[in-house]
């Protein structure tokens, strides 16, 4: 009797030890979450287009076969800080732009995405309607730019051979005493294109086309500093009188006429870039 009753408490210490206190319960596992099987969008960062809202830029994309939701910002430096805070997954801007921010943040990096849209957009500056002679007088000295190398040098000083530890060099405009001024706005969101420096002063590509096109034209440059949004305004109220601008190429599957300026006129083209997308390193 003795051997069974130890037997029996041997057993009984043996299961505390894999059952714990109480008696041992089978839970039921929970479902498992439904898996969605739509995949979701890409958030595409992008800068302000004057003729386009998101709804607009996500419509003319509808049938692309990577799917985005675009979110557009005024300048460059919100939409570099809705990436880092995972605001939107990607940035949609220029070649020449991206390879600048890459050069200097390595947290950056191209998606290189398959071009499922083609962006190809050109570059040229934006003077009222009215101002005919000036655009003569404009398209007229771009041209000659380009035929005397001037143009080709210039790309290769401010964007082919900028180092990834340099920033665009300074651009000295000449001055021509009871010369008229012109009064030139620029936003420094596409840098090493249109930049402003650290200490406020604009440089990079296109103003160093513009202290060109001033030397060429006998004729003194002023720099105003105006937001993105604001370029068209600010020349129909005469604050300034050209602005920098880029506009879709007739071949760009989105929207070619996205930006083009009503009661505007653009110049002739003095540089054309494409468009990638830049995303945070995983």
């Amino acid at each position: 009797m003795k051997k069974f009753l130890a037997l029996g408490l041997s057993c009984v210490l043996t299961a505390s030890l894999f059952t714990g206190c109480g008696e041992q319960k089978t839970e039921t596992p929970a479902p498992a979450p439904a898996v969605n099987s739509e995949p979701q969008p890409i958030k595409l960062g992008t800068l302000k287009y004057l003729n386009a809202d998101e709804k607009l830029l996500d419509e003319n994309i509808k049938n692309s076969p990577i799917k985005h939701k675009f979110i557009i910002h005024n300048d460059i430096k919100t939409l570099k800080m809705a990436l880092e805070s995972g605001q939107i997954d990607e940035i949609c801007t220029y070649k020449t732009v991206a390879d600048y921010l890459m050069a200097r943040d390595t947290k950056l990096e191209d998606t290189q995405h398959k071009p499922y849209y083609k962006i190809s957009d050109k570059f040229a500056f934006a003077m009222r309607s009215e101002d005919t002679a000036l655009k003569e007088q404009v398209d007229a000295a771009i041209d000659s730019m380009k035929n005397d190398g001037t143009l080709e040098n210039l790309i290769k000083t401010y964007i082919t051979d900028l180092k990834a530890d340099e920033e665009p060099p300074a651009v000295a405009f000449e001055t021509f005493d009871g010369a008229e001024t012109l009064k030139i706005g620029v936003t420094g969101d596409l840098p090493p294109l249109d930049y402003v420096s650290a200490d406020g002063k604009a440089a990079g590509f296109s103003t160093a086309v513009l202290a060109e096109l001033g030397k060429r034209l006998q004729k003194n440059i002023e720099v105003i500093q105006i937001d993105s949004g604001t370029r068209a305004a600010a020349l129909k109220a005469n604050k300034i009188d050209i602005s920098f601008w880029a506009v879709s190429t007739a071949d760009n599957a989105i929207l070619p006429d996205l930006d083009k300026p009503e009661g505007l006129e653009l110049s002739s083209p003095y540089f054309q870039d494409s468009g990638v997308h830049l995303t945070l390193k995983k």
